[in-house]
């Protein structure tokens, strides 16, 4: 009994002390958790808010922000071709929505910006008492200056000032505020607040970050040397050796746009005085830099050559390589070594680079240099590559488009002018001369097949040791992207799938070009002769592709042939002559062609216009004796000519008389317009023949195109401008012609009748077949007198010539098709001056058609079938 009781007060002494613990606990938690809170102001409640913040959201959030620049940093590209931005960021033109991230670390940094306010300030009756929210909200506002929401970053920079004015923060708040100004083109305001922050005892990086930012704020508003001046304090302030060197470089660059060559040359040799400390693009740049600003006149060349030499020859410099070739290629082209400069532009284009302005430069470089040597097809090559690196709808592209184009039709004659030229040498060889040119020529051919069949079968046995060729060097499919297993069936691995893709794509699409909406069918390009030959090409057997023979069979015998050949090639000839003489004032070519063509047999009407213009280019070589010669020609050969009469009175090409092409053209124009169709073809004919040759002469094709298709139709319209799109394309009139083929004679072309429901435009058309002016005339004057008596609507009538036979008298201004036929129906019905006579009432837009494509049978089919 005794133990009993002594377990029972055991028990009950233990049960006591259990009950104390678990109560010395919970008083402890709730000690903890009162000490936590957010609303009380006491020591353990700072610190313990402040170290959660700043170790836990804050390390975590800057951490995010760090890996969210060096993002930045990996996809941003300088361009060195203008003066470098202070900080290397790119701003995107797209529209960023709440709750959109261009960079989802910004937004992870945001995020725990976010998670430090809301959890763990301590603001108590207006005054924040965790010493950790103003690095939060520097945070909140860099992770969103970073993400480009620069409104709400201004925000948060704005916050900071507002509520923390003694943090230690302020003046990187104060500086990141003035960033996002800047950023928001508030360049003004951005200068007055960095400016008044200057004046405040700042010193080390601050000083360097407000420094830097009021020298962008001073180069946006194109205040170059004051933005020099601060630029100078920045790198003198930083402690950073990349930011030291970015600095000195914008320095340099903004010498050379100030003009003092020297100050700037300083400037970079800073930067290479830095060598390794800084990024080896700026060291690399800085030279490159000097070299532009190198003195041809007083400098040691030799050194010069030599330091780019060793640029060049430096491993170190490989990524570099094709800024530095093209630098000793302008260095090249400077002293007149054009051949080393052209090898060093080429290896420039060579090597691989993500600057396409440069590529672009070289493209146009070597475009110039063969447009001055005269080598326009090879320059236009390079213009079309040159558009290709640029950007659309700028400046620069326009210029180069306009000066490819001003190059289009030189090009075709000079293709034209060779083939037809090497058609025309195999012609005029004997049998012996074809078989041994031909022999070479299929010699040549199976050197090459040769060649092409032992290239295929080294790629083969490369891609079956799983190698493939890029850029002439062997790579193993294996180590190439992130599936390693299927790299060997990449599409562009595989010679024959890409053929077939090409093949495949011409027989959906045809031959495109290289543009913008490829897909509409104005922009296939008319290569239907490369097709034909390729066709040809495709059906030629080995036996036939290396017989001499074979091709000896293709050359034309037929004298109708030949002679078309000849005459192609002939105004191939004139063309050129006009075009370098015109367009390009390179007159020793003129002289080539338009002398060439003359002793070629040409057509009678090239002959006096050739010689004409071989007078003018004559006098611009100062070749006076052949001047004097072909003049003398032209007036005894030609003497009722006009370029006789020019020639025998020079004065008479600058009167404009009655019988001036000027005065003849206007009164034809008017003719024209009073339908005396007849005269103007006539007339236009005579005056064409006469002025082949003259800048006239395109305008007299136009006004006889003009009146062909008012007087037969569409299809003689279309004919007539198509020719002189062919004929004279290098003239206004022949471009404005090829715009018309291009996009109106398709709108043209349409010739089916249709009702339109909301039509309001109607016609009485009476229709006269071989009647003679005073009848129509009569008939107008009944219809006048009965159109005056008409109040309702506003009428009117014409005489419209419809062909050479038949004649309209035209009603105009009714408003339905029932309307205008019950008009015409209730003169004929009148008691007294009746007008009956044959008519057909139509719409305006069937008017046209009926014009336009001389139909007006089919229209009257079309009445009695729909009504």
């Amino acid at each position: 009994m005794a133990v009993f009781s002594y377990l029972i007060t055991k028990y009950n002494q233990h049960l006591k002390t259990s009950f104390v613990k678990i109560g010395i606990w919970l008083f402890s938690i709730a000690i903890l958790l009162s000490a936590c809170s957010r609303k009380k102001n006491s020591f353990v409640s700072r610190n313990y808010h402040a170290v959660t913040a700043e170790y836990n959201a804050l390390y975590n959030g800057y951490l995010a922000l760090e890996e969210g620049k060096k993002t930045l940093n990996t996809a941003y590209q300088d361009d060195y071709w203008q003066v470098l931005p202070v900080e290397r960021m790119q701003v995107f033109e797209d529209v960023i929505l709440p709750g959109q991230s261009k960079n989802e670390n910004f937004n992870r940094a945001e995020d725990k910006a976010i998670i430090a306010i809301q959890k763990h300030s301590m603001s108590i009756s207006g005054k924040e008492y965790n010493p950790q929210m103003d690095e939060a909200y520097l945070l909140l506002g860099q992770s969103r200056y970073f993400d480009q929401r620069f409104v709400p970053a201004l925000q948060a920079f704005n916050y900071i000032l507002y509520r923390y004015p003694a943090s230690d923060k302020i003046n990187q708040a104060k500086i990141w505020r003035e960033k996002t100004n800047i950023r928001l083109d508030n360049d003004e305001l951005a200068i007055e607040n960095l400016k008044k922050l200057l004046e405040e005892d700042i010193q080390g990086q601050d000083l360097a970050d407000a420094t830097s930012m009021l020298a962008q704020a001073y180069i946006n508003t194109e205040s170059l040397d004051s933005a020099v001046t601060q630029l100078e304090i920045a790198s003198n302030s930083t402690k950073d050796d990349d930011e030291r060197g970015r600095y000195r470089f914008i320095q340099g660059q903004l010498y050379n746009e100030l003009g003092y060559k020297d100050s700037a040359n300083i400037a970079f040799d800073q930067v290479i005085e830095l060598n390794r400390r800084t990024p080896r693009i700026y060291y690399i740049s800085a030279h490159l830099e000097k070299a532009k600003n190198f003195d041809y006149d007083n400098g040691d060349k030799v050194a010069f050559l030599e330091l780019l030499t060793k640029l060049e020859e430096n491993r170190e410099n490989r990524p570099y390589l094709d800024r530095i070739y093209h630098q000793k290629g302008e260095f090249f082209l400077t002293e007149g070594m054009d051949s080393l400069a052209l090898v060093y532009y080429n290896k420039s284009l060579r090597t691989p680079t993500r600057d396409k302005k440069l590529r672009a430069r070289n493209y146009v470089i070597l475009g110039d240099y063969y447009f001055d040597e005269a080598e326009y097809k090879t320059a236009g090559l390079y213009y079309d590559s040159t558009m290709l690196n640029m950007e659309k709808n700028k400046k620069p592209y326009r210029i180069i488009k306009r000066k490819r184009d001003n190059l289009e039709d030189v090009i075709l004659y000079e293709d034209i002018a060779e083939a037809n030229d090497s058609i025309l040498g195999l012609v005029a060889m004997n049998d012996t001369e074809r078989l041994e040119y031909f022999t070479q020529y299929t010699e040549d051919l199976k050197v090459k097949a040769e060649e092409e069949k032992e290239r295929q079968e080294a790629a083969e046995r490369m891609a079956n040791q799983g190698l493939v060729t890029v850029n002439d060097n062997l790579v193993s499919k294996t180590n190439r992207g992130p599936n390693p297993q299927s790299a060997s069936s990449f599409y562009f691995y595989n010679q024959n799938t890409i053929s077939f893709g090409k093949n495949e794509f011409r027989q959906v699409w045809g031959d495109r070009a290289p543009e913008d909406n490829w897909r509409w069918s104005s922009n296939q390009l008319r290569t239907s002769n490369t097709e034909e030959l390729e066709e040809e090409v495709a059906t030629i057997d080995e036996t036939e592709m290396f017989d001499p023979n074979y091709y000896i069979g293709q050359i034309p015998v037929e004298q109708t042939a030949i002679d078309s050949i000849a005459k192609e090639r002939n105004f191939a000839y004139y063309q050129l002559g006009i075009i370098y003489k015109e367009k390009f004032k390179e007159y020793r070519l003129s002289e080539n062609r338009l002398e060439a063509l003359l002793v070629s047999d040409p057509e009678e009407k090239l002959i006096l216009p050739s010689k004409y213009n071989l007078y003018r280019v004559y006098l611009e070589l100062g070749e006076t004796a052949k001047a004097e010669r072909i003049k003398q020609e032209i007036i005894s050969e030609y003497p009722d000519s006009r370029y006789a009469s020019i020639l025998i009175n020079p004065e008479s090409a600058t009167q404009k008389d009655e019988n001036s092409p000027e005065s003849i053209y206007e009164r034809l124009y008017q003719e024209l317009q009073d339908q005396n169709y007849a005269e103007v073809l006539g007339k236009s004919s005579e005056m064409i023949t006469q002025l082949e040759g003259d800048p006239m002469a395109p305008k007299f094709e136009i006004l006889k195109a003009t009146a062909e298709g008012r007087l037969y139709g569409f299809e003689k319209y279309s004919k007539g401008i198509n020719d002189v799109a062919v004929n004279y394309s290098n003239t206004p009139e022949g471009i404005e012609a090829q715009r018309m083929v291009t996009e109106v004679l398709p709108k043209l072309a349409v010739k089916d009748f249709a009702e339109n429901a909301n039509e309001t435009n109607f016609k009485i058309v009476y229709y006269f077949n071989n009647a003679d002016s005073e009848t129509l005339e009569a008939f107008k004057k009944k219809l006048d007198k009965e159109v005056e008596q008409v109040n309702v609507f506003e009428l009117s009538t014409s005489i419209d010539i419809y062909n050479p036979n038949t004649t309209f008298v035209v009603v105009h201004g009714l408003k339905s098709r029932e309307g205008a036929k019950g008009f015409a129906l209730a003169l004929e019905e009148r008691k007294k001056d009746k007008i009956v006579h044959q008519f057909f009432p139509v719409s305006s837009s069937n008017y046209k058609i009926i014009q336009i494509h001389k139909n007006m049978d089919d229209y009257l089919n079309y009445l009695e079938t729909n009504n």
